[in-house]
């Protein structure tokens, strides 16, 4: 019985998720809440007269037992706010929805959970990335979580599949549907490995206002949202802003200042918005999950000079800043940065913030 006071609670009329969790701190249960009189609800902020007879109108209880037909029927999982399977980081975010849909079998409160988030016209260079990203971080016991849309979002997923790493797809629609319909077999692969996930009940449409929503609950539940691609504007910035303004971990891959769906990713490592990444292997490292452990290449480019192969030598032992990189060379700074550059320009190292610098 306490279940279909949790859905009617997420149905009210005119009651949004901070309003409803004005009424949960109140009254402490869902059930509490339909069982209060009209002065004892309009003490809750936000919930005047209106909101208060919606609430005595049992019109959100028929609706929740409409819903636990489909609930019952296809053995959806309800994650109520306050209960222990709920996602603990996006309860933590203010705007978090207070019921959640869930069918799958991954752990929402995994220890280490990554949005993998693009422009739904992923170039090659994009499904490239994707494909690395999910070889580099099979070893590292992750979840990897996007929105099952086209383009880089169905990329991260298949990668992940194809890796064996549990991926969950965040949708803008109700779990009795599927957008878009292609979708459908990697959804079905990705409940056995995996989940859907999405806030609003069965039969809801894929409108378009509710994408942005979707998209609070990727940056919410995850550690740090991953951009592969993506275009000035659209989802993927949205996605970016809002895992920033949770105050999580946001990294981009950069691209050619003439790609069109690298210009978002430029512009967000542009304005501090989002960490450079130029590998995915960068990511254990960036995120504290191992030391970061260079290999010089066996086999080197044929024109490097002994200097360059030397500060290859050194930096094999561990990152270093430029004052003591000079000081170990023995060479003037200004000839040194001339070194550095090629061995950058051939990807053999790359130039950290503070003057830093590390093999690949």
């Amino acid at each position: 019985m306490s279940l279909i006071y949790k859905i009617a609670l997420s149905m009210i009329q005119n009651v949004g998720h901070v309003t409803a969790k004005h009424l949960l701190t109140h009254f402490i249960t869902p059930e509490a809440v339909f069982k209060a009189d009209k002065k004892a609800l309009m003490q809750v902020p936000g919930v005047g007269l209106i909101t208060a007879e919606h609430i005595l109108g049992k019109n959100a209880l028929l609706k929740a037992k409409e819903q636990l037909k489909f609930i019952e029927k296809y053995q959806v999982k309800v994650l109520f706010y306050t209960d222990d399977d709920y996602p603990s980081r996006l309860r933590n975010c203010d705007d978090a929805p207070i019921l959640l849909y869930y069918r799958g079998t991954a752990n929402l409160n995994h220890p280490r959970i990554i949005s993998i988030v693009g422009t739904r016209m992923a170039t090659s260079y994009g499904k490239m990335l994707c494909k690395q990203l999910a070889e580099v971080l099979a070893p590292y016991d992750v979840l990897i979580v996007s929105g099952l849309a086209y383009g880089i979002d169905i990329c991260a997923h298949q990668e992940s599949l194809a890796q064996g790493i549990p991926t969950v797809g965040v949708l803008a629609h109700g779990l009795d549907r599927m957008y878009p319909q292609v979708h459908g077999p990697a959804a079905q692969k990705m409940v056995l490995n995996g989940g859907l996930l999405t806030e609003f009940p069965p039969y809801t449409n894929p409108d378009k206002e509710n994408f942005p929503k979707r998209n609070r609950i990727i940056a919410g539940i995850s550690d740090v949202t991953i951009v592969v691609e993506a275009a000035s504007k659209g989802g993927a910035l949205i996605t970016a802003d809002l895992a920033n303004s949770y105050h999580r971990d946001v990294y981009a891959f950069p691209g050619r200042t003439t790609d069109i769906y690298s210009e978002g990713c430029n512009f967000l490592i542009k304005t501090n918005r989002a960490g450079l990444i130029s590998h995915a292997k960068d990511l254990p490292y960036f995120l504290g999950w191992e030391e970061y452990k260079a290999v010089v290449p066996t086999e080197l480019p044929a024109d490097l000079s002994d200097i360059e192969v030397q500060i290859l030598k050194v930096l094999k032992v561990s990152e270093m800043e430029l004052d003591a990189l000079t000081h170990q060379i023995g060479l003037p700074q200004s000839k040194l940065l001339l070194h550095l550059l090629t061995l950058e320009i051939e990807g053999l190292l790359t130039s950290l913030p503070g003057k830093r610098y590390r093999l690949n």
